[in-house]
């Protein structure tokens, strides 16, 4: 009996976070890229909200993610990648410990209208030296700011990347994907040889 060798290497999985404050794009980014149905945890915005939530930046807002947002994409073939947003009320931060478990890196959505917004996420994953990158979405409407001055208004070192994304369209979403992979991996610490 003989056996055929095969070249085929099995895909490697990988956990990537997808972060912002409220109102940021978080549940449109995943569901834009993923590949399969996604699973959304959100819940209507009702008015028990008021004086918790900021909806002022939001008044169009009706849904909001009260657990997590969940989806996947095959970036190569031997490269899938599992999303999981995180919700973007203070009240909900509690889970954000066990949604970064594994992760490789994060994505953090900005809306440069409620850039206070970003803090926390930036300081975050800077405490817990998740390597991230910060992706101004585009939002229709919304000035335009270069990302240094993005770069700036955060506090942000120089290494960490800072781009534009669409959150509504693929291709873009699964670029932001591309840039984080490869800068969590660049920050992996070289195994000696």
């Amino acid at each position: 009996m003989a056996y055929e060798h095969s070249e085929k290497r099995s895909a490697a999985s990988t956990k990537i976070v997808i972060s912002g404050g409220f109102g940021a794009g978080k549940t449109t980014f995943v569901g834009a890229v993923s590949e399969i149905m996604p699973l959304r945890t959100e819940a209507l915005v009702t008015n028990v909200s008021e004086g918790i939530d900021p909806l002022e930046g939001t008044p169009d807002k009706r849904t909001t993610t009260v657990a997590m947002d969940f989806g996947r994409i095959t970036l190569a073939e031997d490269l899938v990648l599992y999303l999981f947003g995180t919700p973007g009320q203070r009240r909900f931060w509690f889970m954000w410990d066990d949604l970064v478990r594994g992760a490789i890196g994060a994505i953090i959505l900005v809306d440069v209208r409620r850039l206070q917004d970003s803090f926390a996420a930036v300081d975050f994953f800077e405490a817990r030296k998740l390597p991230f990158i910060v992706a101004v979405n585009e939002f229709d409407g919304a000035p335009k700011h270069p990302t240094h001055a993005v770069r700036k208004a955060l506090a942000l070192p120089e290494h960490i990347p800072v781009i534009t994304v669409d959150a509504r369209d693929r291709n873009s979403a699964k670029a932001a994907l591309i840039v984080v992979t490869e800068y969590s991996l660049s920050t992996l610490t070289p195994l000696p040889g």
